[in-house]
C-alpha cells in the first residue's frame, strides 16, 4: 500500500509542476527561494519509480519497467539542467547562451530534453496496457493522456494540453493501481 501512495503523491507532483509552468516563464524564473517547480517534477520522477515495482513482477522485467526506468533517469537529468537555467534568474541572456548550448549537443539535448522524457510516458502507457482486457477504460484514458502530453510537448506547444494529459494520465493509472489486486496475476514474457 506504501508504494500505492508513493506513486499516486509522484503523479500529483507532475500535476502539480505542470500547473506551475502555466504561470509562465518569468513566473519560473523568479520562484524563491527554491525552484519549486521542478523540484515537484525531480521528486514526482523518483516516487514514480514505485509504479515499476507495482505493475512488475521485477523491476527489470518487462519492457514496461525498463522504459519508465530509463524515462526517469532522463526526468532526473532534466531537473537538473531546468536547476541551471532556474539559477540565471532573469538573466534572459544568459539562459538563452546555456539554451543555445544545451540544445547544440545532441548528446544531451536527445536524452535529457526530447527521446528521454519521452520514455517515461510511453512506459507508463505500457505498463496501463496489461490491463486493456479487464480494464479497458482506465488503459485508454492513460493512453489519451499520454497523447495530449505528446502532441501539447511537440505539436501544439500548449501547456493547457500537457496539463490535462497529465491529469487524464494520472486517473487512469491511480484507478489501475487501485484495480491492481482485482486483475489476474500478469505473465512476464
Amino acid at each position: 500500500m506504501k508504494l500505492k501512495i508513493f506513486a499516486t503523491i509522484g503523479l500529483i507532483f507532475l500535476i502539480l509542476n505542470q500547473v506551475m509552468l502555466l504561470g509562465g516563464h518569468e513566473f519560473i524564473q523568479n520562484q524563491q527561494p527554491i525552484d519549486y517547480a521542478h523540484w515537484l517534477l525531480l521528486i514526482g520522477a523518483l516516487l514514480c519509480l514505485s509504479l515499476n515495482y507495482i505493475f512488475s513482477d521485477n523491476i527489470f522485467s518487462n519492457v514496461a519497467t525498463i522504459l519508465t526506468s530509463l524515462g526517469i533517469v532522463a526526468l532526473i537529468g532534466q531537473s537538473t539542467i531546468d536547476f541551471l537555467w532556474w539559477s540565471y534568474g532573469t538573466d534572459f541572456k544568459g539562459m538563452d547562451k546555456l539554451t543555445t548550448q544545451i540544445m547544440e549537443r545532441p548528446s544531451i539535448r536527445i536524452p535529457f530534453m526530447t527521446i528521454g522524457p519521452a520514455l517515461f510516458y510511453f512506459g507508463l502507457a505500457t505498463h496501463a496496457g496489461k490491463f486493456i482486457r479487464t480494464h479497458p477504460l482506465w488503459p485508454i484514458l492513460t493512453f489519451i493522456g499520454v497523447i495530449g502530453i505528446g502532441l501539447g510537448a511537440f505539436t501544439f506547444d500548449s501547456r493547457i494540453l500537457i496539463v490535462l494529459g497529465h491529469i487524464l494520465l494520472t486517473l487512469g493509472l491511480v484507478v489501475l493501481i487501485l484495480k491492481k489486486e482485482s486483475a489476474p496475476p500478469i505473465v512476464s514474457e
